[in-house]
């Protein structure tokens, strides 16, 4: 019953996503983290500007495949599979916001990444073991993203919409159609893509196109989102937000790649009893379609994920608020072989003034 449940709500997702046509990358479905810190902190209705920061913590250190897990010496056993360790993902975002009263926001997303990635590679002869691993670090600052809010459709400001654009910012590539082996200083495509370390099966070769900080990619975002009190007490909220690319900047034939579409849904209840402390609980729906293109990694990028998030936010002075979530995976359902989180840590603030 869970599990119809949760196929139907990501068919929600779809439906949300065409919706709002019509009116967030890791080799894994749940690219970074899919939290909501609109949920978390609450929708702007003061005008004025605000800087927040959140710090997502996101450990892929299990293999799974379709809905269950699956051992590291069961995908060595594939033919060509690549048998991936572990990444680690750090990412500290700034925000930047300006809101000209209770109808139009705009907000600037500046993200810095710090990313680790070992690998066994494809070579099913060799054991698994550390002196086999190859592991590569990309560091630096990500893909912007700008996004403008409109919230003037009721007299309750309440119903929103929001249009934004992602940018190419962050490092990307990958290696060029000539460099066949794929080994670092013999050829690349992109801005200063990241290579292995000397050590392992994978050592001196290029990291994959999507483990890199950035995508090449632009991408057009649109979403809405709705907020409402249920009670005394308690004030509910749904948004949904779709990507996809526009624009790709590693476009040469051969050495192409695109990001897959993305689809996030979260809803939740905010329970405000006390303003200064307010626990919550979110559930945050991600549906990705597979990267395309010679670069990507096409049979291990698509999925659904859910997330089920307790959290709080606190207010620790005038006009600054503090929050807290653990995510927990509850359903994935990934195509191939992917890395995947055991859980999501983030930590934020906001301040306006």
């Amino acid at each position: 019953m869970t599990k119809l449940l949760l196929a139907s709500s990501f068919k929600f997702i779809t439906l949300v996503s065409s919706i709002t046509l019509a009116s967030n990358a890791l080799a894994c479905a749940t690219c970074g983290c899919s939290l909501s810190p609109d949920g978390a902190l609450g929708y702007a209705t003061n005008s004025g500007w605000g800087i927040s920061l959140d710090d997502s913590f996101i450990n892929q250190n299990q293999l799974r495949s379709g809905t269950g897990t699956i051992s590291a010496a069961q995908v060595q056993a594939l033919t060509g599979q690549e048998v991936e360790n572990q990444t680690i993902n750090r990412y500290l975002t700034l925000g930047l916001s300006y809101s000209s009263g209770t109808d139009w926001n705009f907000k600037l997303s500046l993200p810095y990444i710090d990313r680790s990635h070992s690998t066994y590679g494809t070579d099913a002869t060799l054991p698994l073991t550390s002196s086999q691993l190859s592991s590569a670090s990309a560091t630096g600052l990500g893909d912007i993203k700008l996004i403008a809010s409109y919230q003037g459709w009721l007299p309750t400001k309440n119903l929103g919409v929001q249009v934004g654009i992602k940018l190419p910012s962050g490092n990307y590539g990958g290696a060029s159609v000539s460099n066949t082996n794929g080994t670092v200083g013999q050829g690349s495509v992109g801005r200063n893509p990241v290579g292995f370390g000397p050590a392992g099966n994978s050592g001196s070769t290029y990291l994959d196109t999507s483990l890199n900080v950035g995508n090449g990619s632009t991408d057009l975002i649109l979403g809405s989102y709705y907020f409402q009190p249920v009670s005394q007490n308690f004030d509910a909220f749904i948004n949904g937000q779709y990507q996809f690319s526009m624009k790709q900047e590693l476009n040469q034939t051969g050495a192409d790649y695109r990001p897959g579409n993305q689809s996030n849904l979260s809803f939740g209840l905010r329970y405000e009893a006390d303003p200064l402390i307010v626990p919550q609980l979110q559930i945050n729906l991600t549906h990705k379609n597979a990267d395309s293109g010679a670069l990507a990694d096409r049979n291990d990028t698509a999925g659904n994920v859910a997330y089920l998030s307790p959290g709080v936010t606190m207010s620790v002075m005038q006009n600054t608020r503090i929050y807290a979530f653990l995510q927990v995976p509850i359903y994935s359902n990934l195509s191939g072989y992917q890395l995947f989180p055991r859980y999501t840590a983030s930590l934020g603030m906001s301040t306006h003034f």
